[in-house]
């Protein structure tokens, strides 16, 4: 088995208008997602959530304000699988909430 990240980016992370019903039902999609994953035994871990603010320090100490204005998505969060290849890891991430909200899941190998 090899460790692979998902990391998830959407448009917007602002749920600010989203009523509770709604949330709720978003965070159990996300919940049943996971748990699927899970239940095959091949979730390595879990990130929080991120803060949609940050800093980004680039060469020459130079601190510019995030999120990052160079991409269109914002990194919303992370985790960890255990797939036998590439392959795997892309089915395993299959049904991502964050594809319902026009989102992506970055599927990267891990270094051992």
């Amino acid at each position: 088995m090899k460790d692979f990240m998902f990391i998830f980016r959407q448009p917007s992370y602002d749920y600010s208008n989203v009523s509770p019903k709604e949330m709720q039902a978003l965070a159990k999609k996300w919940q049943d997602w996971v748990g699927g994953i899970a239940a095959q035994g091949k979730l390595g871990a879990t990130g929080a959530r991120l803060a949609t603010e940050g800093k980004v320090l680039k060469p020459g100490g130079v601190i510019t304000d995030g999120p990052f204005v160079e991409i269109r998505e914002r990194l919303g969060s992370f985790m960890t699988v255990k797939a036998e290849n590439m392959e795997e890891a892309l089915t395993l991430a299959h049904g991502c909430p964050a594809l319902d909200a026009d989102g992506s899941v970055e599927v990267r190998p891990l270094y051992q």
